[in-house]
């Protein structure tokens, strides 16, 4: 039997777990929002044509905050398309995804819907093809009460109270060649700086967000972040991280520690931002909204998904509709693990995306919505998360990996609530093949009454949840859990993510 050993001491802080890591994204891309969120036809669709079965499995899911409307799809948007009268907004051609956008959702109608799922909205702006005074536009239009043409047009429509957006994204991806409006570190630099001044005169409280490297693969990361932060630094409280995973080929060992590869992308961003502090001598640290990641197989719309016919510009096609397997939900699960593992410094994260798109749910027209294999994860995560993420002592033998060298079998993080008494474990075991026991050296916390532990894992580490099998792969109890004196012992399965509550 392979053993590894924790221990919790609720002394010992990393920091405060925001409820905002929870959140997630809805970008007009595929059949996210139409067929989505949105199909006015289903037989569940309300007055606003909102499906109600995903209403529900959003509120399930426990979703904070959801970043809108993209994503690459942001760059050439024209935001004022999608207010007033539907029958008057114009249809236009979205180049990022090569696809036809109707715009009969917009800015209103998803705050309507946010309010439906209890979410809060984290705004992105056109700073790809358009620039300072669009982004003053939408806010006037978002936030302020009224005695405006722009506030009163929302007055207009229907929304006399602001929406009072708090986070704004400042652009999209600005570093990726693919990007409308891609361009130099210091071309988005003095860009997003005069935006965030100018946003700033509005309302000096707004948090905003500059764009990072869209990955950490990109040539230009690191001196990215530099030069955008020693431009930007004054006027932003953020800067985004963006980080997608897929197997290469068959090399699952590999896969099942990306979290590795996410540890030490959130750490060199984090050494970069300080290093920008320490040179300008200020006292404020930029924190992480790490506001794409994902398990996502890129390599299939590269190859097979991606429409390139000049006169093919489809409304919603079915774009990135992954089948997550449990392999894939244990990666997952270890993703939420790093996120939580930095709390100190990433206060914000958004799944990508939330319905059909890379998702972890999925709606059928006219038909079902269900649970992928990682909506699990996120749920149970949300849900048991609470107040303080703890810095533990892990021992846990170790392999070898193609991709990130060796690491350890088992991963875990934990979280405290001080005030209830209850003691959280999120824990992965990477093997392929092996079960691992884990003891935890409970002492520091001063004794637990009661421990009860959820499993997700499969005989099948392919098994996924499907139209015609929405329920084959579902979070188990994990029975093996003992308590001793001071200790708590649990077997985790191979390829397993499981959590444990403490009492």
């Amino acid at each position: 039997m392979i053993r590894a050993h924790l221990t919790i001491d609720p002394h010992f802080e990393v920091g405060v777990v925001n409820r905002r890591l929870f959140g997630s994204f809805v970008e007009h891309l595929g059949r996210c929002v139409y067929d989505g969120i949105h199909e006015p036809s289903h037989p569940t669709a309300d007055e606003h044509g909102f499906r109600a079965d995903v209403v529900e499995l959003v509120k399930e899911l426990g979703v904070s905050t959801v970043r809108y409307p993209g994503g690459n799809f942001v760059s050439g948007y024209r935001w004022e398309d999608g207010i007033g009268p539907r029958e008057e907004r114009p249809r236009r051609l979205d180049l990022a995804w090569h696809s036809t956008e109707t715009n009969e959702i917009g800015l209103d109608e998803f705050a309507t819907w946010l309010e439906k799922v209890g979410g809060e909205m984290m705004y992105a702006v056109n700073l790809g093809t358009r620039g300072v005074l669009e982004a003053l536009d939408v806010l006037e239009y978002a936030n302020h009460r009224s005695g405006t043409r722009l506030s009163d047009q929302r007055v207009a429509n229907g929304h006399p109270e602001p929406h009072n957006i708090r986070m704004w994204c400042l652009g999209n991806e600005m570093d990726g060649p693919w990007q409308l409006g891609h361009s130099t570190a210091e071309q988005y630099a003095q860009l997003a700086a005069a935006t965030a001044s100018a946003m700033r005169q509005v309302d000096p409280d707004l948090e905003l967000v500059v764009c990072g490297s869209s990955s950490a693969q990109m040539p230009t990361f690191g001196e990215w972040e530099r030069v955008v932060l020693e431009k930007t630094y004054d006027n932003v409280d953020y800067i985004s991280c963006h980080a997608y995973y897929e197997p290469k080929g068959e090399d699952y060992g590999s896969f099942l520690a990306s979290a590795v590869n996410m540890d030490r992308f959130i750490e060199a961003v984090v050494a970069t931002a300080d290093h920008v502090k320490a040179i300008r001598g200020s006292d404020k640290s930029i924190n992480i909204s790490f506001d794409e990641w994902n398990v996502w197989y890129q390599s299939r719309y590269q190859e097979v998904e991606r429409i390139t016919d000049v006169d093919n510009w489809p409304v919603a096609p079915r774009l990135l509709e992954n089948s997550y397997s449990v392999l894939d939900a244990v990666v997952f699960g270890n993703l939420m693990i790093s996120l939580i593992r930095h709390a100190d410094r990433v206060t914000a994260a958004s799944l990508a995306q939330l319905v059909n798109v890379i998702a972890p749910i999925m709606t059928e027209p006219g038909g079902p919505a269900w649970r992928q294999t990682t909506f699990f994860p996120f749920s149970l995560t949300s849900s048991h998360a609470r107040d303080v993420a703890l810095e533990l002592k892990l021992d846990s033998p170790t392999y070898d990996t193609e991709l990130y060298g060796t690491v350890p079998l088992v991963d875990a993080v934990a979280t405290h609530d001080a005030n209830g008494g209850g003691t959280t474990v999120f824990a992965v075991n990477r093997s392929l093949t092996e079960e691992v026991t884990l003891e935890i050296d409970t002492l520091a916390l001063g004794g637990v009454s009661r421990a009860e532990a959820t499993s997700v894992f499969d005989e099948d580490i392919h098994a996924a949840n499907t139209l015609e099998d929405p329920d084959r792969v579902r979070p188990r109890q994990n029975t093996s859990v003992e308590l001793g004196e001071g200790t708590v012992r649990i077997t985790l399965p191979p390829v397993s993510w499981t959590v444990l509550t403490l009492e």
